[in-house]
């Protein structure tokens, strides 16, 4: 991870977030932009409107069709009969059944396209191809995000047909005749598209998004704050290797058949987790007040210490703050009064369902 955003590496649009006055930071070994206008007006814009995110910084893999079966063996979702199109959130899983990432597998014409967590991408890489998967890693494509309520119909303008795509389902377009791969997708809750796009053409796309009245660029601080409203975890915060999908709340990932045939590393452990209960679970909690519990702050019920926060922040769309923690289980029921630490007070907080604010999904 870089130190400075001197020693951070430059992401395609680099040169246009600086002229459009970001504030640049190092994440995930690269000078990304944390915010533009301010965290707060940016996330209530891509609310409201629309919300350019440039998220090039991922890992972009493809892996050949005819490897579904091995890469499914990695994974606990159903790889082998995903529809051509269809995405699917899974995880990439360790022999203790830890999560290495989290990951979207899409199934296209003759490959899979991973988009991978950007501070891993490169231990993903290894561990693929340490379990004789051919990955090629496509360093020459962009990654942007257009999120909000209004993303989909600018995208329609610029990209005729893109409108017809529901949630988790994609396709290939054509916008002047440079090749896109579009899915219906995004991590912030809201309605919204991803765009795979060759970084040769990323800087004269995302100059025309943003000539659209509705869209504006959108940093890294929004993008948190978005989705930790959302419920959604983020790696190296809410999930690691030591923690397993069913504490994490991922138990949706697993697929049925996967369930029932196993087969995934941490298979046994798991499905024990699953029948019997794990030991802690990540839940929401509303703070009271107005100080935000950050990461790493200690929960309490009563004298005893039950968990900790996972990532916390103040919620603009609520105008309060929240968090998520991982809690011991007979503390995580809705309603369960608990306290967290910070700064050496302790903070009222309560357990309550996730998401925060509902998602926007427009689904099949």
């Amino acid at each position: 991870m870089a130190t400075s955003t001197e020693t951070a590496l430059s992401l395609p649009l680099d040169a246009l977030h600086r002229s459009l006055g970001a504030r640049m930071v190092p994440f995930a070994g690269y000078a990304m932009p944390i915010q533009f206008e301010g965290i707060i007006a940016e996330h209530l814009w891509t609310r409201s409107h629309a919300g350019l995110f440039d998220v090039s910084h991922m890992g972009q893999l493809l892996v050949p069709l005819a490897q579904d079966s091995a890469l499914e063996a990695l994974l606990p979702g159903d790889i082998t009969g995903l529809a051509a199109g269809a995405l699917r959130y899974s995880l990439l899983l360790n022999d203790a059944g830890g999560i290495l990432d989290d990951l979207m597998v899409t199934r296209r014409g003759d490959d899979l396209y991973l988009v991978v967590n950007g501070a891993v991408k490169a231990a993903d890489i290894a561990h693929l191809r340490h379990h004789r998967i051919t990955c090629e890693y496509r360093d020459d494509w962009a990654l942007l995000a257009l999120q909000g309520p209004d993303a989909v119909a600018v995208m329609e303008r610029l990209v005729p047909g893109v409108s017809e795509l529901r949630f988790m389902r994609s396709a290939g377009f054509t916008w002047n005749d440079t090749a896109l791969w579009i899915s219906r997708s995004g991590y912030t809750g809201e309605d919204g598209v991803e765009i795979s796009v060759p970084a040769s053409a990323v800087e004269a796309l995302a100059q025309a998004l943003l000539a659209e009245a509705e869209v504006k660029p959108i940093g890294l601080g929004a993008r948190d704050s978005l989705r930790l409203e959302a419920g959604l975890p983020l790696y190296g915060h809410d999930l690691d290797p030591a923690t397993n999908p069913v504490e994490a709340g991922l138990s949706f990932a697993i697929s049925k058949r996967r369930k029932l045939e196993g087969g995934f590393p941490g298979a046994a452990f798991i499905m024990d987790q699953l029948h019997n209960g794990a030991a802690r679970k990540r839940v929401g909690l509303a703070v009271d007040g107005k100080l935000p519990a950050r990461e790493g702050a200690p929960v309490f019920a009563g004298d005893r210490a039950v968990g900790s926060v996972s990532s916390g922040g103040f919620a603009p769309s609520l105008g309060a703050p929240i968090a998520m923690a991982y809690i011991a289980s007979d503390c995580t029921a809705n309603g369960t009064p608990l306290e967290i630490e910070v700064r050496g007070k302790r903070l009222m907080a309560r357990v309550v369902p996730m998401p925060f604010k509902p998602k926007n999904y427009v689904r099949a």
